[in-house]
C-alpha cells in the first residue's frame, strides 16, 4: 500500500511546508520507505543561508518514523518527541545538492509502551547521503 503526501501528512503533526516527505512507497511491521522532493524547494523551512544542511536528514528520518507509527496505529499514533540521534553519518554538506528525489527509509529496532528506536537512511538514488539511529519518547 502506498500513500501520497496528503495521506501521509495526515499521520504526523507536521503541517504545510514542514511535512518534508512526499510519498510512502512501501511499509510493513518493521520498515517504511518514503520519497521526498522538498529538499530542493527554496521555501523549505529548514533552509539556512540558501541551503538545506545535511543534518536536516535527521528530520526526514524522524518524519518517516512518525508516519510508520501512524500507519501501525491505523491513524491514531501517539505523539512522540525525538530523544536522541546517534551514530549519524553525513556524507554530503547539503541535501539540496542531491537529485530531484530522495529515498528515506526507517527500520524499527525497538518498541515498547514508552519509546521506540529506529535506524534511518537517506539516499540520493544509490548513493547513501545520511544514516543513523534515532530514539523517540512516546507520550
Amino acid at each position: 500500500m502506498s500513500l501520497n503526501r496528503e495521506q501521509l501528512c495526515a499521520l504526523i503533526p507536521h503541517a504545510g511546508d514542514m511535512c518534508l516527505l512526499d510519498s510512502v512507497t512501501r511499509w510493513d511491521e518493521d520498515t517504511i520507505a518514503c520519497t521526498a522532493i522538498s529538499h530542493r524547494d527554496m521555501t523549505n523551512p529548514l533552509r539556512a543561508e540558501g541551503h538545506l544542511p545535511a543534518v536536516c536528514a535527521i528530520e526526514f528520518g524522524a518524519q518517516a518514523m512518525a508516519v510508520h507509527g501512524g500507519l501501525l496505529a491505523a491513524g491514531a499514533a501517539r505523539r512522540g518527541f525525538l530523544a536522541s540521534a546517534r551514530n549519524v553519518q553525513l556524507h554530503i554538506d547539503h541535501l539540496d545538492q542531491c537529485g530531484p528525489v530522495l529515498t528515506v527509509q526507517a527500520t524499527r529496532l525497538l518498541h515498547n509502551e514508552t519509546n521506540q528506536m529506529y535506524e534511518f537512511s537517506v539516499r540520493d538514488g544509490d548513493r547513501l547521503v545520511a544514516s543513523g539511529r534515532a530514539a523517540v519518547f512516546l507520550q
